[in-house]
């Protein structure tokens, strides 16, 4: 399955690529350059070190350019009064009358532990199109599931908390 991505996921992908190329790349190599000149290699932490860093730089422009590659381009069509595509909701999980406020994101900003909730995931799915008011039975497997409120949708712009995680 190819990643669902928006035009600005992949903006800001080709940004990161290039700062990794242009100015990461040159810091690093740098780096392994002082470290090689250190003199014996087989008891250089500093040179191993270096070499992971710039080998890490480029495992991820290969990760960013593979996820460009392969995206499925997603654009949000959902009206201003429903949850769509990096909308904020905030919701009433009405088993125990607590409030949890997510954000509705593709699925390489998901991050459930930050309230980042992807568009694929299961509770992303189920909220999708919803209007404020609406109720909603969350099926977390066949033996349990639990209603929500919509309380509240804002339409949100995305931050730099917001960023593009590894897998």
């Amino acid at each position: 399955m190819n990643n669902q991505l928006t035009r600005k996921d992949i903006e800001d992908m080709e940004a990161e690529i290039e700062h990794r190329k242009v100015v990461v790349r040159k810091e690093l190599l740098e780096d392994v350059k002082e470290a090689r000149a250190q003199g014996d290699l087989s008891e250089n932490f500093e040179y191993y070190a270096a070499k992971k860093a710039k080998n890490q730089n480029e495992s991820r422009i290969r990760f960013l350019e593979r996820m460009i590659k392969t995206a499925e381009i997603i654009d949000d069509e959902s009206a201003e009064d429903e949850i769509g595509l990096n909308k904020t909701v905030t919701v009433r999980i009405e088993e125990d009358g607590t409030e949890e406020v997510y954000k509705i994101v593709t699925t390489v900003r998901g991050d459930a532990l930050n309230g980042l909730i992807s568009v694929e995931s299961p509770l992303g799915k189920q909220l999708m199109g919803h209007k404020v008011g609406d109720k909603i039975n969350i099926e977390v497997n066949k033996d349990y599931s639990y209603d929500l409120t919509i309380l509240k949708i804002e339409n949100t712009e995305l931050t730099d908390d917001d960023k593009i995680r590894d897998f």
